[in-house]
């Protein structure tokens, strides 16, 4: 009964130290297109028109949005990136004109 508690204890910090080893290997370069993609793709932020900067892990967001509720969404799918340590959101919340 222990050997099979040392085994799963050894395998678990295995898997751990593997999961580590891959966020530390992730480049900035790699970080930006995953956000990129990500905003790109959400049916809500719709972030095509967004700007995204990395450094060292670090991404900072920069752009306009219509909606809060945009701008909250791209700091969330943002930090989900592997890789991500921080997120630094600076999109303004710009509501545009509608046209009569």
């Amino acid at each position: 009964m222990n050997l099979k508690v040392l085994i799963c204890a050894l395998l678990a910090l295995t898997f751990f130290g593997l999961a580590v080893a891959a966020d530390k290997n992730v480049t900035d370069d790699s970080i930006y297109d995953n956000v990129r993609r990500k905003l790109a793709s959400d049916p809500i932020v719709k972030g095509g028109a967004l700007q995204v900067d990395v450094k060292q892990g670090s991404v900072t967001l920069t752009g306009t949005v219509d909606e809060q509720k945009q701008k909250d969404r791209a700091t969330k799918l943002a930090k989900k990136v592997s890789g991500v340590k921080s997120v630094t959101n600076e999109l303004k919340v710009v509501q545009r004109e509608v046209k009569k």
